[in-house]
């Protein structure tokens, strides 16, 4: 337990919070080596998350083995069930419970389900890429499971380990435990129970449990979405003898129990059930004699696949725990490779944990899931939102080009003929050509603005300059070059122009609580659309399209004299224009005066500069930054029709009224960054980075090692506390901001550029960045504390001034010297 040195007071506009020093304590820590997070109590605020698998196969797993598994998706795919919202959070999982045959005792590996209490059971949960391994010590018995699935598997592999830590004979049985869905579609199991609990079918034989679902009838592979067809998963246990097994559910856990207390794991012996119909589980007895300091280890496997082919292949496949062992450290090294493309050591301890394995493996996560599958998002999300997911191969570029190259092709593909785009992509049910339009009153104008922020970046980071020249088809009709659609997605909002010549709002313009009306025009997608076109132009030029060039030099004229004619408020810019005129983020209103979303991408798009931007972003800080992050809004809707802002549906400061939704911090940070203000862009930083809270867990409650979807403000009683963690577009922008603004190392065609803006605190600090397949080591030095501007860079005897390396000059593992003004 770690103490502040003084208490703490939480301020909103509502209530003043005051929490003791003795109630402030840590729940963990970063073991930056091992790239881990560990939480050494288990009784976390709420249940601590992490992911195993890939794109096809993931689970979601708590620091409580809590959580549920799934195939290609978790609306349509997932095959073991969780109960969401309900008490606890994470509940049922994957358990291992132990039974002491001596004095009738029993607990589980992870703290819960059973319980025991925490001053006679040690617990520690090791969040790693890819996996978690739990630990438990409780009278005398030392035992360990590390849950991962291993490389292009489609199922779990568990290792478990257990040891006689204790002076005398033991006499132990395990007892594994996942309960399955009556369907694959999250939905059916959970509400159609008059159907569902008539289609499960389990069998058992030797060490092979079968689960299968509407076994009468065919797969149908070729039609994933079809939920009425035979399916089937199995579960296997290899390297030790099976005693037993159940699945039956309730003749597992018996009447009036709970998954603390099942009746099997009480009396220490299986009953041999096969559930037909009603609720099936996946349980194993296993049965273990140990002598003092004796250990036994075996492997428990559970996936996608019938028990008879599938199980089998995988249990022969993992028939020893050293070939478990070995495909468990290959998962722990292609993660940390995908991870380590970029290195830093910097003056904060928790900037580099966060850097060097946290935000970069957030990113990924977010960018494999988009928002579909975890505690909070429960399957309603399915498939790649489209804004969303063109976002999350910001965070991706450099960490996994190749497939960042086909993400942005299958995104590209969702964009439809008129330069729109579908609302979501399904990987598994997409056909290109074939897809429907959106209706009219069903686009939304930001979706295809983020391919100027995403595919120009994806090419910077590879050098892959053809790929503006690759023909791509539209989802509804025809085709065009990548430069092609990067114009459809231009004429799209050119095309769909309000009355103050400001692009249409539509459905939604990023933030869906704004009803604008489709007449309605969106001064942030104005700056969205002045960005696009100034990278429009950068390409035309690059790609020598000359008419294209003057298009968009046009073009961008026109939007700018619009945005200087009707965005300006006086003192910062308006948010947006509702269809009957009225104003949002405007001084003369009374509620949501100011947004940030059109205060900082002024500056992005590179439209508010010198003057104009120092005036928006001391607006913003003054307005709507603080302790916790920045606002997107102030004051809350409280009063404001809801039909007008849908805001007013929620509490006062929280996501969308007035919250801090951490999406938007990244475009703060980068804001001041570009005009030189690190000593902000990083105080912006530290508000929003979760490793920051890691001794205040209390507040925050949720994961210190991942980025969340919001944080209440101020203007809420419960100011810091921060909700749907894991899968947000926060992922990518922190990261983004972080390495690319912060740190300053950014791809470019030329080159790689080092231009840092670091806090005047700073000394400088040191990096590796992996560039086009070259390991390039960064050493920066800041002798003059300043915050930006570099002098020159230093190879070996030969000095460049500016802050670009050309192409020609890199090379595998060369050592530069950046010097800072």
């Amino acid at each position: 337990m770690a103490f502040n040195s003084s208490p703490i007071f939480l301020f909103s506009a509502y209530v003043i919070i005051f929490i003791p020093l003795q109630i402030v304590m840590r729940f963990g820590f970063f073991d930056d080596e091992n790239k881990e997070y560990v939480i050494t109590n288990p009784e976390t605020p709420r249940s601590w998350t992490n992911y195993l698998g890939s794109t096809d196969f993931g689970s979601v797993i708590t620091n409580h083995a809590g959580g549920y598994s799934f195939f290609r998706s978790a609306a349509q795919g997932r095959f073991t069930r969780l109960r969401f919202n309900s008490i606890p959070m994470d509940q049922p999982g994957r358990y291992i419970y132990l039974h002491d045959h001596e004095n009738k005792d029993f607990w589980s590996n992870s703290w819960q389900p059973v319980g025991k209490p925490v001053d006679q059971f040690k617990s520690v949960c090791r969040h790693g890429t890819g996996y978690t391994k739990i630990s438990a010590e409780y009278s005398g018995i030392n035992s360990e499971v590390i849950y991962f699935v291993p490389e292009g598997k489609h199922y779990e592999c568990w290792i478990v380990k257990v040891k006689n830590d204790s002076d005398r004979f033991r006499k132990m049985s395990l007892f594994t435990y996942v309960e399955y869905a009556g369907n694959w579609n999250a939905q059916d199991d959970q509400v159609n129970l008059q159907y569902t609990q008539y289609t499960v079918k389990m069998t058992a034989k030797g060490n092979l449990i079968d689960h299968g679902t509407n076994v009468n009838l065919p797969s149908l592979p070729e039609n994933f979405e079809e939920k009425d067809q035979g399916r089937h998963t199995f579960m296997g246990v290899a390297g030790a003898l099976v005693k037993g097994f159940d699945t039956d559910r309730e003749a597992f856990i018996g009447p009036y129990r709970t998954y603390a207390n099942p009746l099997v794991v009480e009396r220490g012996e299986c009953g041999n059930t096969e559930a037909a119909g009603d609720n099936g589980c996946g349980v194993f007895q296993v049965p273990v004699a140990l002598q003092p300091g004796e250990e036994k280890e075996f492997v428990v496997l559970m996936g996608v696949g019938s028990a008879e082919k599938e199980g089998a292949e995988a249990v022969a496949t993992f028939d020893t725990v050293e070939k478990a062992k070995v495909a468990f450290e290959e998962v722990k090294n292609n993660w940390h490779r995908k991870i380590e493309s970029l290195w830093v050591k910097t003056p904060d301890a928790s900037f580099d944990s966060m850097i060097n394995t946290w935000s970069p493996y957030n990113c990924l996560i977010t960018y494999f899931w988009s928002r579909a599958a975890s505690l909070i998002y429960n399957g309603e999300r399915d498939g790649l939102g489209y804004r969303d997911s063109v976002q999350d191969v910001m965070g991706t570029a450099a960490l996994i080009p190749s497939e960042v190259r086909e993400r942005l092709i299958l995104m590209l593909s969702g964009q439809v003929a008129n330069g729109g785009a579908i609302p979501v992509v399904k990987p598994y049910a997409h056909f290109p050509g074939q897809m429907s339009a959106p209706k009219a009153e069903e686009y939304r104008s930001d979706d295809a603005m983020w391919l100027f922020n995403a595919v120009p970046l994806y090419v910077r980071e590879t050098g892959d300059v053809d790929f503006y020249q690759l023909d791509i088809p539209f989802a509804d009709q025809g085709s065009a070059t990548v430069f092609g659609h990067l114009r459809r997605a231009i004429e799209f909002n050119l095309d769909r122009l309000g009355a103050h010549g400001l692009p249409c709002g539509l459905l939604a313009d990023w933030n869906d609580c704004l009803e604008l009306g489709q007449k309605g025009e969106t001064v942030f997608v104005a700056f969205q659309l002045r960005y696009a076109l100034k990278v429009y132009g950068e390409i035309a030029q690059m790609l020598k399209q000359e008419a294209e060039q003057t298009w968009a030099a046009e073009q961008l004229a026109v939007i700018d004299k619009n945005i200087e004619d009707h965005a300006w408020d006086g003192e910062w810019f308006l948010r947006a224009f509702r269809d009957d005129g009225m104003k949002f983020g405007t001084n003369e209103a009374e509620e949501g005066k100011i947004f940030l979303n059109p205060q900082a991408w002024s500056v992005i798009s590179e439209y508010a500069q010198e003057t104009r931007a120092e005036q928006v972003l001391v607006a913003v800080r003054k307005q709507l930054a603080t302790d916790h992050g920045i606002m997107v809004c102030t004051p809350p809707f409280v009063k404001t029709d809801y039909r007008v802002v849908r805001a007013t549906l929620m509490n006062p400061g929280m996501k969308e009224n007035a919250g801090i939704f951490n999406h938007t911090q990244g475009w703060g940070i980068m804001a001041e960054a570009m005009v030189g203000n690190g000593d902000q862009a990083y105080e912006y930083f530290k508000a929003t980075s979760p490793a920051s809270y890691n001794d205040q867990a209390e507040i925050r409650q949720i994961e210190p090692y991942v980025v969340c979807q919001s944080t209440h403000s101020k203007h809420s009683p419960r100011f810091g506390a921060s909700r749907v963690p894991w899968l947000s577009g926060a992922a990518t922008w922190l990261y983004f901001s972080a390495t690319q603004h912060i740190l300053g190392v950014r791809p470019q065609l030329e080159g790689l550029e080092v231009n840092p803006c670091i806090p005047s605190s700073w000394d400088g600090f040191e990096c590796s960045r992996l560039f086009r397949d070259k390991k390039i080591n960064i050493k920066v030095q800041n002798p003059n504390r300043n915050c930006s501007g570099v002098s020159h860079i230093v190879i070996g005897d030969q000095r460049i001034e500016g802050s670009l390396i050309p192409n020609e000059l890199l090379v595998d593992q060369m050592e530069i010297l950046v010097v800072m003004k």
